[in-house]
């Protein structure tokens, strides 16, 4: 984007379970973030205000860092399932924007919050780091060489192609199917043009927590 001659670029992340810029630091963000001149910021410590997602599923209002209000968002999560959401990808991903991400777990449904959050924050291009991915839950220490991103500008698209990537049909991904009926796009495989590696190809079914299964419902 600098070579292209973006204009202001900012990298945001809001850790839930470490310090944001230790993260960084450790993820090599900040030598990234020196060489291209570029703004990093921490979330959670970031100036929020309170928005209203539109024809709300569940969610009828919520706190966002005003840094990724009205941005063009870029999301880049990685790639790996989570016990409640099923995946954790570019959608979840929007989380980190939140004032209080443990907000999004209560009301009725986390998958319909999640899709209500991706209709004020829907990132323009989504990029899933599948280089090094990670099975069994959102927070193992389990690590799957993969060796491959999932890049789009649907945002649910790539999500369905991340889930199919890990055995995941994207139809049991409620927060998927919910983002299509709200119209963030599609998760119907038949629908989406991949370019590149065939999903058969590179698929590999992904061991997940047991806990899985008693924790799913909740989502």
């Amino acid at each position: 984007m600098k070579e292209r001659k973006i204009g202001e670029i900012t990298i945001g992340e809001g850790s839930g379970f470490a310090d944001t810029f230790q993260a960084f630091e450790t993820a090599g963000v900040v030598k990234v973030a020196e060489r291209w001149n570029v703004k990093l910021v921490d979330l959670n410590i970031d100036e929020f205000i309170e928005v209203n997602p539109p024809n709300p599923m569940s969610l009828k209002k919520i706190k966002v860092a005003k840094t990724a209000v009205g941005s063009i968002i870029i999301s880049v999560p990685k790639l790996k399932p989570h016990r409640i959401a099923t995946v954790t990808l570019s959608l979840k991903n929007m989380m980190g924007a939140l004032a209080s991400k443990g907000s999004m777990h209560v009301g009725t449904s986390l998958s319909g919050n999640i899709t209500d959050l991706a209709s004020i924050l829907k990132p323009s291009i989504s990029v899933i780091d599948g280089i090094i991915a990670g099975e069994g839950h959102e927070t193992s220490e389990n690590p799957v060489e993969m060796n491959l991103v999932i890049a789009g500008t649907d945002p649910v698209a790539v999500d369905a192609i991340g889930a199919a990537v890990m055995g995941i049909s994207p139809t049991d991904v409620k927060h998927l199917l919910l983002a299509k009926k709200k119209g963030l796009g599609t998760c119907h495989l038949e629908q989406i043009a991949v370019i590149g590696e065939p999903i058969e190809k590179i698929r590999r079914k992904f061991h997940r927590s047991i806990t899985s299964k008693f924790l799913v419902h909740l989502g």
